[in-house]
């Protein structure tokens, strides 16, 4: 099987063309086997691209250890840059498990994702109990009142004065596996350096700490915006790069333009 190893902003992937086989039969310990970066190709997540009867394209997503999520927003990028690479067409429709994403060329090896609109009632994020997902009554290290959002997964937002300083290898998995989340959660610790511009950092569910975690920069600036922090249209500067994302006020949709790069391409055993 052929694969592409693809990154956006730093936040890798393997991804797989399985269009020609139908679905691909993908375990938990082959997918974990793929990401290993020591024993076997190394990414973040694992990406299957496969037929789709209603988009361009069926997009299956693997955490690196091993867990089936539902949304991707850097792989979304990675996998419609290919797409479009393959077809030579200015924008795609990718079928994810949270839903129909459209995709368009910003640039040469930029894409933009319209990530759809964002859950924010508590059990759709979900939470174990009633609570206000503007600012939950939730605390973790010293943190308190982050905001919750959904966006095709759960996020939660921590707002920090210096993001640096976090010991986010301590507090991340602690805070995933809060009985709170009983999905786990995607952790985000974000500072505000101006209404325009955020810094963020992720812990991510099943991956750990990434260098960029594309639904957690959309998740990041609707939490800001909500809780007054900053505008609708916010540049969200990650380890690895930067995203811009726009939630827009008239449709409520959230907007995520960024860089995707194609580092290599290989095969897979059968």
């Amino acid at each position: 099987m052929r694969y592409f190893k693809m990154n956006g902003c730093g936040n890798d992937f393997v991804i797989i063309d399985a269009r020609s086989r139908g679905a691909l039969p993908l375990s938990e310990a082959q997918a974990r086997a793929i990401a290993d970066r020591k024993s076997g190709v190394g990414c973040d997540q694992v990406i299957a691209v496969e037929r789709s009867i209603r988009g361009d394209a069926y997009m299956r997503i693997w955490n690196a250890d091993g867990q089936e999520v539902s949304a991707c927003g850097n792989a979304t990028r990675c996998v419609a840059w290919l797409l479009m690479e393959d077809g030579g067409a200015a924008s795609r429709r990718i079928e994810t498990p949270a839903g129909m994403l459209y995709a368009e060329r910003a640039g040469d090896h930029v894409i933009t994702v319209d990530m759809g609109s964002p859950l924010l009632r508590w059990e759709e994020i979900p939470l174990a109990r009633a609570m206000d997902t503007q600012a939950l009554d939730y605390s973790a290290g010293g943190y308190s009142a982050p905001g919750a959002v959904n966006m095709g997964n759960p996020h939660v937002v921590f707002f920090v004065d210096d993001v640096e300083a976090v010991p986010i290898t301590t507090l991340g998995p602690q805070i995933e596996h809060d009985p709170l989340f009983p999905q786990k959660v995607n952790v985000g610790f974000a500072e505000v350096r101006s209404p325009e511009q955020i810094r963020l950092r992720v812990w991510e569910r099943g991956a750990g700490l990434t260098k960029a975690c594309g639904t957690g920069a959309c998740a990041a600036v609707v939490a800001a915006h909500r809780q007054g922090r900053t505008g609708r249209n916010v540049e969200v500067l990650v380890d690895g790069g930067s995203l811009q994302i726009e939630w827009r006020a008239g449709d409520d949709r959230v907007l995520m333009t960024g860089p995707v790069e194609l580092e290599a391409t290989g095969e897979l055993p059968s």
